[in-house]
């Protein structure tokens, strides 16, 4: 290296004065490798004026965002860009701010439990701290259930009616969740559930993906109907929902088939009602539940009339 290109280069000292970095700094990035240097003559580092000052700013930039060297490095060697770097950045922080909220909700929900209820409502809240883990349970409990249906249309029931906590919940929304997982864990729910879904004869419904269909058409009928809120009776709602039933068994819908249908009903089974129940509070919408309450209730009302 010649006696002119080491004057037009920097020192070290030179660097750190026109970036605003400490010397010390710019060493540890030479060492580390992300800075590149020239050895004097008397072995001090001595830096291109260009490159050399656009490298540490765009390094000092990117870590005041929180960016690793790691991720710094792959930029200034070009193996990826910054928007690819900050985005992943951005996606590590998202889901971080993820956990903290959902800590948080957990901590505030056990804060404003009254004091004997305290115990109780941590053993509770322990049961979600893992929130897909839990969320996946629900969807497990589900799809038990609604086996063997199609699996786009097991995913449109699960994305109306399964779920999914905000991604900063209400300590409420918190704690109804942690009660439906831990509802949907017991056995006896699967049962009643069943009743539910599938009436009498389940071993008869020789099409369950047509059953299941027309009862969700029945229900969406309801629901967009603005029937929720009305006094249930018969009408062309129940006769789809009946419709269904007696199709996917290859029967015909007579007052016989309405009174063993709703003789087989577990529609009123208090585990039901707290399960859509809670569902409402945390989705704060109306749900497949609801539609089906208000069904059975016709379907009483169609076989009483009929007695």
């Amino acid at each position: 290296m010649t006696e002119n290109t080491l004057r037009d280069l920097l020192s070290i000292g030179d660097l750190s004065r026109l970036t605003g970095v400490p010397v010390r700094t710019l060493r540890f990035y030479c060492d580390d490798g992300i800075l590149e240097s020239r050895r004097s003559g008397g072995g001090h580092r001595m830096f291109d004026p260009v490159t050399a000052v656009d490298r540490v700013v765009l390094l000092r930039r990117l870590r005041a965002l929180g960016l690793s060297l790691a991720a710094i490095t792959e930029v200034l060697t070009g193996a990826r860009s910054i928007g690819e770097v900050v985005a992943a950045e951005r996606a590590a922080l998202d889901t971080e701010l993820g956990v903290l909220a959902w800590r948080r909700a957990s901590l505030r929900a056990v804060e404003d439990a009254p004091h004997p209820e305290r115990a109780a409502r941590l053993e509770l809240l322990a049961a979600v701290q893992d929130r897909h883990r839990a969320h996946d349970g629900l969807v497990a409990f589900w799809r038990r259930l609604l086996t063997p249906i199609p699996p786009a249309m097991f995913d449109g029931f699960v994305a109306m009616n399964i779920p999914d906590l905000p991604a900063d919940p209400a300590p409420r929304q918190l704690v109804a969740f942690a009660e439906l997982v831990t509802r949907a864990a017991d056995p006896a729910l699967s049962v009643v559930m069943s009743r539910q879904l599938w009436r009498a004869n389940r071993s008869e419904i020789h099409d369950r993906p047509g059953l299941v269909t027309g009862v969700a058409e029945a229900c969406m009928s309801v629901d967009s109907d603005g029937l929720i809120d009305t006094e249930p009776r018969p009408g062309a709602e129940l006769d789809h929902f009946m419709a269904a039933h007696a199709d996917a068994r290859r029967v015909c819908d007579t007052p016989r088939f309405r009174r063993q249908l709703l003789a087989a009903a577990a529609d009123g089974d208090e585990r039901i009602h707290r399960y859509w129940q809670l569902t409402s509070e945390i989705t704060e919408t109306s749900n497949a539940g609801a539609a089906l309450d208000w069904l059975y209730q016709a379907l009483t009302r169609s076989v009483a009339a009929a007695a």
